[in-house]
């Protein structure tokens, strides 16, 4: 699966995959329009070996809930993934079996290597 992941109302998201030139043969996927599946988060869960990792801590969802003082196992981080589309690490993308999550200038700038690579 070619995916990136994001929200079409999120500036970040959109100036980013403006920067990358992702290919055709990407799935543009609007986590508003397109709630992340249980099909979709098996992949994401398979590449990244973890379903904390996928987890946007800053996430205003995320601190109204107090999640973080909670020590929630992966299950409890499964089961918010597939809650709501702003649990979610963003963007996301899937690339050739390689994952890329979140938007640290480190995360897009080894996107871009790998993409210009192919």
């Amino acid at each position: 699966m070619n995916a990136f992941f994001y929200l079409s109302s999120c500036d970040t998201c959109k100036r980013i995959m403006s920067t990358l030139r992702l290919p055709a043969t990407v799935t543009k996927v609007d986590l508003k329009k397109d709630p992340l599946t249980p099909d979709h988060l098996h992949t994401l869960y398979t590449l990244s070996g973890s379903y904390e990792a996928l987890i946007n801590k800053r996430a205003q969802l995320y601190q109204q809930r107090n999640l973080k003082v909670q020590n929630l196992d992966e299950a409890q981080y499964k089961a918010l993934l597939l809650e709501h589309y702003t649990f979610l690490k963003r963007p996301v993308l899937i690339y050739d079996n390689h994952l890329f999550v979140g938007n640290s200038a480190k995360t897009i700038a080894a996107a871009n290597t790998f993409l210009s690579e192919q």
